[in-house]
């Protein structure tokens, strides 16, 4: 166990300095959505269509592949170094660190529905989806939640200097698309991203059906897991966090979980984690999944 003083350090280093200055979050957060408005009353060119859906999904992915099923929970393995490509790719979706946003996630399984969770339904429908965000409450890492993480020091600086991939990511598509790329391409495809990704946190513990008791208001949603690649099929991951893949049967598509297949039939991750096979209830189910 790591001593007070190295526990001192770590969070020292791991916290944001971009969240210490004053509005300077709020201001960026509803700028973005100002700007994605605008995008709207902008004509985009082609190349700024596609460059918002490139953005959305592949940005998409480092939410549902890296953040959530890795560094929530972590459902696979992978090396030191790829695990560093998987907390960079999650900084671009500009929703802060990976210790931050794991940490978060582990509070709302820990007390999910109940006190204690950071965006429970039964706050509100507003809350559970985008006010807990604004809550000073909730800005800090909740260091006690990772500490399997903060032995890294490279995910610790990525953790407090989290704003700096995606400023990197802006400027690059404004220098070389212009504006047009830069508002469709960035502005907008983020706020579509951030409230694609909040779904999951509001409508998916209203909206849908539940197969398992898993004491809270988790549900399955077709819809919501074509919108974020797989997650909408929450009620089946609060059964059983630790799997992977989260569209427990065939006909439950989860974009996240082919491509992670993907990336282990090329070496870059391994022990992906299957869901048990008594959890998928009749033998004619199980034989399916």
């Amino acid at each position: 166990m790591a001593s007070p003083a190295v526990d001192r350090a770590h969070a020292a280093e791991s916290e944001s300095l971009y969240s210490r200055v004053p509005h300077l979050p709020s201001l960026v957060y509803w700028g973005l959505h100002l700007l994605g408005l605008l995008a709207l009353f902008h004509a985009p060119t082609a190349g700024a269509l596609w460059l918002l859906a490139v953005m959305f999904w592949v940005r998409m992915f480092g939410i549902t592949g890296g953040y959530h099923r890795y560094f929530s929970h972590k459902t696979y393995k992978t090396s030191r170094a790829f695990q560093f490509v998987l907390a960079l790719l999650g900084t671009t979706a500009v929703q802060k660190g990976p210790l931050w946003w794991g940490g978060i996630h582990r509070l709302h399984h820990r007390y999910s529905d109940q006190p204690g969770d950071p965006h429970s339904p039964r706050d509100g429908f507003w809350y559970s989806h985008a006010g807990w965000i604004q809550d000073p409450r909730w800005d800090a890492t909740p260091r006690d939640q990772v500490r399997d993480l903060l032995r890294y020091p490279e995910l610790r600086w990525l953790n407090r200097w989290h704003a700096l991939p995606p400023l990197a990511l802006a400027l690059g598509i404004l220098a070389l698309g212009g504006w047009s790329s830069f508002l469709w391409g960035f502005a907008l495809s983020t706020t579509l991203l951030w409230h694609s990704t909040y779904t999951i946190n509001s409508l998916s513990h209203r909206w849908g059906t539940q197969r398992y008791e898993t004491g809270d208001t988790s549900r399955n949603n077709w819809v919501l897991a074509l919108l974020t690649l797989g997650e909408g099929w929450h009620n089946n991951h609060h059964r059983y966090m630790a799997s992977t893949r989260q569209g427990f049967l065939w006909w439950e598509l989860d974009v996240t979980y082919y491509v992670l297949r993907g990336l282990q039939a090329l070496g870059l991750i391994w022990d992906v984690r299957e869901p048990p096979c008594e959890l998928l209830g009749e033998p004619a189910l199980r034989k399916a999944a």
